[in-house]
């Protein structure tokens, strides 16, 4: 057991350095192409449309479980509210639509993406608050409540919509990608890991009870409803579990850090489709 185990190890820590090494000097074209191929070529059973359902594309006994689920989400209820609040009027009678556009099922798709401007990546929830605070409203808590909810119906009526996050172009632009790309790969924290040992090179492997998703596809089901919240959540709260699990550092909710970690992300997802919201353990 302790031989295999050692063997099993050993594998990963050598198909890790082979992605490491053809990531470490390469374009952000040549990071997506390598990141997506090597889940291709670990999930040989997993179609790459399937990789926006998360653990549930590579894991059967999961997937059935969720599914049935599906047939009842407990997202529903959130999307219900969020509908309500993109409908409600401002104290000055303008709306969310004056912010993004008539087109609901048109905005999920347009984040995360650089914003030129304010040299910073902006964010579907960034954004929620900064449409409420140019019209003179409180901006909403990040990790959950009404953002998670208004963020649902976002999610919702843009689902299908195609991930397709901009090539970086600029210099402070790809400064951002870098960024995120330097906090996936680094190590942190009392268990000095990084989001690509369980997301990348161990993922489909179980830790305690559970099985490590993939990291391909992360990005595309948010917010979700997690069983063990019992409430819906933005991606950055799950990026502050995910610090808090490897006893590491935590950043604030839309911290520079955690948005580059998305924009990073999403990029690496691009071709897949928005799912969002979700359903997870």
């Amino acid at each position: 057991m302790k031989k295999a185990l050692i063997t099993t190890i050993a594998l990963f820590t050598f198909s890790a350095g082979a992605l490491l090494s053809s990531t470490a000097m390469a374009s952000p074209e040549e990071d997506q192409k390598a990141f997506q191929s090597y889940f291709q070529k670990r999930f040989k059973d997993t179609s790459f449309d399937d990789y926006k359902n998360g653990v549930y594309s590579i894991h059967s006994e999961s997937r059935k479980q969720w599914e049935s689920i599906e047939d009842f989400p407990p997202y529903e209820l959130a999307v219900e509210r969020g509908e309500e609040l993109w409908d409600a009027a401002f104290k000055n009678g303008k709306g969310y639509a004056d912010c993004f556009g008539e087109d609901v099922s048109a905005v999920r798709a347009r984040y995360p993406h650089y914003d030129a401007k304010n040299d910073t990546v902006a964010t579907l929830e960034g954004d929620i608050n900064k449409c409420r605070e140019a019209h003179g409203e409180k901006p909403l808590k990040w990790k959950k409540g009404a953002i998670a909810d208004l963020s649902a119906y976002i999610a919702y009526e843009g689902r299908d919509t195609p991930v397709n996050v901009k090539l970086p172009e600029s210099e402070k632009e790809l400064a951002w990608y870098e960024k995120g790309k330097q906090f996936f790969y680094a190590k942190r924290g009392q268990l000095n890991m990084a989001c690509a040992d369980c997301h990348v090179y161990y993922s489909g492997q179980r830790v305690r009870s559970e099985t490590l998703s993939p990291a391909l596809g992360h990005p595309t089901h948010f917010p979700v409803y997690r069983s063990k919240w019992g409430n819906m959540g933005t991606l950055h709260r799950r990026y502050a579990g995910c610090n808090n699990n490897i006893r590491a550092k935590g950043f604030a909710a839309q911290s520079d850090e955690y948005r580059a970690l998305e924009y990073f992300q999403t990029f690496m997802s691009n071709g897949l489709a928005f799912n969002g919201p979700g359903a997870r353990k």
